[in-house]
């Protein structure tokens, strides 16, 4: 495998030199992507309804097209799923990709244009390739298997000449030869539906494989590492794949496993964390610097336009959207896409802080929809994380997962957060961890700071610690097991907490 190795790193690396560019020229990158939307969608049923024919600059773009969200888009993209052609986009559209419906409990469906494949997600795949090898030079990586967990595919009901399902599985289904030739395990068991079935596959086969590298969610991998590890008997991972380099992630937050990684799977300074933010719409960043733990680069040549809402925006009738020069370093927007599948100006739920400019790194800070403020708290995910890393460094915990919502005020009673946490690895002091967690809110969120204060508003955090598998088996209760599906952090609500408590 050395051959491939050397060949793959060689081709690769020609690539690093349009990523310099568009960090070089980031504005004059974005400029021409949204012409080039703007130009290929103008005589789509989109494109007419909002004149594109008459756009002649990102203004004129904000003027006449509104922000959208999943259910403004609907009635179009419901038309694209029954098989009507240019509606949002030109090109045919065979492939749809469901959200993992985090949100809410229904699922949403994207269009993944031909365009949208190969310019962005494939693109992706590449450059974060690229951008391990720009870390490491001389890796071998490439000499074994990168073993990737995917979601699974369904004949779309609407039409029968489209198929739905994970955007895991619609990139794996498309892949080239080549491309499957470098991957374990193989499709037929990447696709399998019932996730139990697949786990098991996946542990006979990929302990059998030179695994090199994983790209996962990391609440999923973490099941599958640990079955490959008791059917093994392997005190860790290294034992199972000596070969091992990196673990790409995303989906969700790492630093409540990344303790858990580095001490239990992969106890190696030579193993390589690298962070990915992409999702059903489109993939969006890569951590380009692996010292510069969570933050990623922003990817301007995928065929993604992107503008910025404020969070004190958010839900006005008639949002101010900023544009890549115009951000802030430290505030957390709203993301709002256009793409090359035909999503125009759509909010796609996530928010995002920038950490940089020229270049453009961002972190993602958490959900539109994914926060508590039942009392003014403005808690948000990036805030419980902080929170969740904090306690568990300090009482020499792990958490595998968590989720909270509030305690809403009583008669004569007062609010509190409401948390369910389980551990890989219990604290030292479980009365430790719930204070230290309470500071650590406190100090990187004023506002529950001061609802806290003298317990004047809200109370001390109330924590429910529950059996391993909990969490697990809760969400194959909700059919959510595997794929791209994700624990929701945080709700403002108490939906998630009375059905986990029930």
């Amino acid at each position: 495998m050395k051959l491939v190795n050397d060949m793959t790193v060689w081709f690769l690396k020609r690539r690093f030199e349009r990523i310099e560019q568009f960090m070089k020229y980031p504005v004059e990158t974005q400029q021409r992507i949204f012409s080039e939307l703007i130009e290929t969608a103008r005589y789509t049923e989109w494109g007419s309804r909002y004149n594109y024919g008459q756009i002649k600059t990102i203004k004129d773009f904000q003027n006449q097209v509104p922000v959208s969200s999943y259910e403004d888009l609907y009635p179009y993209i419901e038309r694209v799923l029954k098989g009507e052609p240019n509606v949002l986009w030109p090109s045919s559209i065979e492939w749809f990709s469901k959200s993992s419906g985090t949100t809410n409990a229904r699922s949403k469906f994207l269009p993944v244009s031909p365009e949208a494949l190969e310019e962005c997600h494939y693109e992706g795949g590449k450059d974060m390739m690229t951008l391990l090898i720009h870390n490491r030079p001389d890796t071998r990586v490439f000499d074994g298997k990168g073993l990737s967990i995917g979601g699974t595919l369904h004949a779309n009901p609407f039409d029968d000449y489209t198929q739905i399902g994970d955007v895991s599985a619609v990139i794996m289904q498309n892949l080239p030869s080549w491309a499957e030739f470098m991957r374990t395990p193989p499709l037929d068991v990447a696709l399998m539906d019932h996730w139990e079935s697949k786990l098991d596959k996946m542990a006979s086969i990929c302990s059998q494989e030179n695994v090199t590298s994983i790209l996962g969610v990391p609440t999923w991998t973490i099941v599958l590492l640990d079955q490959i590890m008791e059917r093994s008997g392997a005190k860790n991972m290294l034992e199972v794949w000596p070969d091992f380099e990196v673990f790409v992630h995303g989906a969700v937050s790492f630093e409540p496993y990344r303790e858990l990684f580095m001490t239990k799977y992969f106890p190696s300074d030579q193993v390589l964390y690298l962070e990915t933010y992409s999702a059903s719409e489109g993939f969006f960043a890569i951590q380009d610097d692996v010292s510069r733990v969570g933050e990623m680069l922003l990817m301007l040549d995928y065929g993604i336009f992107y503008e910025f809402i404020p969070m004190e925006e958010v839900g006005q009738p008639h949002p101010r959207a900023l544009l890549l020069d115009e951000v802030e370093v430290g505030k957390s927007y709203a993301l709002v896409i256009s793409t090359n599948a035909g999503l125009w100006r759509y909010l796609i739920g996530d928010t995002v802080r920038f950490t940089s400019k020229y270049p453009f790194r961002l972190k993602v800070s958490g959900r539109t929809k994914h926060f508590i403020n039942a009392f003014g708290e403005e808690l948000i995910v990036e805030n419980a994380d902080y929170g969740i890393k904090v306690a568990s460094q300090k009482t020499g915990a792990v958490v595998a997962n968590y989720t909270a919502g509030p305690v809403y005020m009583g008669d004569g009673t007062r609010g509190r957060h409401e948390w369910i946490v389980e551990f890989s690895r219990e604290p030292d002091n479980y009365d430790a961890f719930t204070s230290i967690l309470d500071e650590a809110l406190r100090e990187v969120n004023s506002d529950y700071d001061a609802k806290r204060y003298k317990d004047l508003a809200l109370l001390p955090p109330l924590m429910h610690y529950v059996p391993a598998g909990t969490f697990y088996a809760w969400m194959g209760k909700r059919h959510k097991l595997g794929g791209q599906n994700k624990v929701p952090r945080l709700s403002n609500s108490r939906e998630f907490l009375e059905d986990l408590l029930g």
